[in-house]
């Protein structure tokens, strides 16, 4: 089957392809640009067949490398500024950050992302999300760029992924 016709049959996600998403995800991970594999991620983060947002996003997170998690944070520290996220999660932002937090591209480093635990970070993508809807399509970029952690979504979000990426 090619992977035209096999990516049209996830055009509906539903738990019956889901079954066999995961060996089909990896098939058309491999051939599919970055940029396809993020905008499918988008459409799972904020399909109503998912969990939230900010759920998959810490599941995502406890998956990463510490080079990947302070990527995926970074995000929404780029787009909203760590003043509307200091308060969040106990503060750890605004430790981390200290004075350093008032700069034009505030960034974590993969040491200071790999000591926050995923519940805090559902906690950061939820605020995010509220404060810049667009932090969905930005962190979805950013995990397009890595399909093997997309895998650990599970059967449903990989469906949806690939019904997206059919389009």
């Amino acid at each position: 089957m090619n992977l035209t016709n096999m990516l049209k049959q996830y055009l509906s996600p539903s738990a019956a392809n889901a079954a066999t998403s995961e060996s089909h995800f990896e098939e058309a991970a491999q051939s599919a640009p970055p940029e396809k594999i993020g905008d499918g991620v988008a459409a799972a983060f904020r399909s109503d067949q998912t969990p939230p947002f900010a759920n998959m996003v810490g599941q995502l997170f406890g998956q990463s490398n510490g080079q990947q998690q302070a990527g995926v944070l970074n995000q929404p520290l780029g787009s909203i500024g760590p003043g509307l996220l200091s308060g969040v999660a106990g503060g750890v932002l605004g430790r981390f950050l200290g004075d350093g937090g008032a700069t034009a591209k505030p960034s974590l480093t993969p040491e200071q992302a790999s000591q926050l635990k995923p519940d805090q970070v559902r906690e950061i993508a939820a605020r995010a999300e509220q404060h810049d809807p667009s932090i969905v399509d930005k962190v979805g970029s950013f995990y397009g760029q890595h399909p093997l952690l997309v895998k650990s979504l599970g059967g449903i979000a990989l469906a949806v992924i690939l019904g997206r990426m059919a389009r």
